[in-house]
């Protein structure tokens, strides 16, 4: 779930009929978002994650928070937490008492806050969708197709902070009907942080009494 949800905050039918002035407005601002994401040194999310299959009647929804600056980031997400310190990935679990350290698969755990919040520059059809006022704020929707066939993701919605240029929302739709929603709450860049944020103390979590796995 880790790994979804960061390509998510770091990853939805609609007919192949888009205009190419709609597209091309798409990617317009995405662009702009892009640009806003790269210039930052550090950001700082806190979300809403809800998950929800119509089919089988379920809904959960928990909170989470990002911490990113450069190739390194720190998610607090389930209970657990994943750190990346621009070398190996860690997932501390206090309920198991339990920390597994694995090396970074290439193109998926290696993530960046340009990775993290704009995957969307590779791989999908874009298209101007609908404009919302979300307590105040104007939110402009851009619609994703994957352009993989295979996917089994069906659409991807973005929702953009007309302002800010932020991604405020994000809403995925899989083909087996989940549905998948992450709000943004808070969204804080440039911030001071602590040297010791993405950095592992692995003697510490031994003397707490925590399992060490290695893959």
């Amino acid at each position: 779930m880790f790994k979804k949800t960061l390509f998510l905050i770091a990853l939805i039918a609609f007919g192949f009929t888009v205009t190419a002035q709609n597209s091309q407005k798409a990617k317009a601002l995405l662009d702009e978002v892009y640009n806003k994401v790269v210039g930052y040194d550090n950001i700082q999310i806190e979300f809403r994650y809800t998950l929800e299959n119509t089919e089988a009647n379920t809904k959960s929804e928990t909170q989470g928070k990002a911490n990113l600056s450069g190739d390194k980031y720190l998610v607090d997400l389930f209970g657990a937490k994943q750190l990346f310190d621009g070398s190996k990935v860690y997932t501390i679990v206090p309920d198991n008492e339990e920390v597994t350290i694995e090396e970074p698969t290439e193109g998926e755990n290696t993530v960046t806050p340009s990775k993290m919040l704009t995957f969307y520059r590779e791989g999908h059809i874009y298209a101007w969708d609908i404009l919302q006022n979300v307590q105040g704020r104007k939110i402009q929707f851009v619609k994703l197709t994957p352009i993989d066939t295979n996917s089994e993701i069906k659409e991807i919605l973005l929702g953009i902070d007309a302002e800010t240029k932020h991604i405020q929302r994000l809403i995925e739709t899989g083909m087996n009907g989940t549905k998948t929603t992450i709000t943004v709450n808070s969204f804080k860049t440039n911030q001071p942080l602590s040297k010791s944020l993405f950095t592992f103390d692995e003697a510490k979590y031994k003397n707490d009494g925590y399992y060490i796995i290695r893959n």
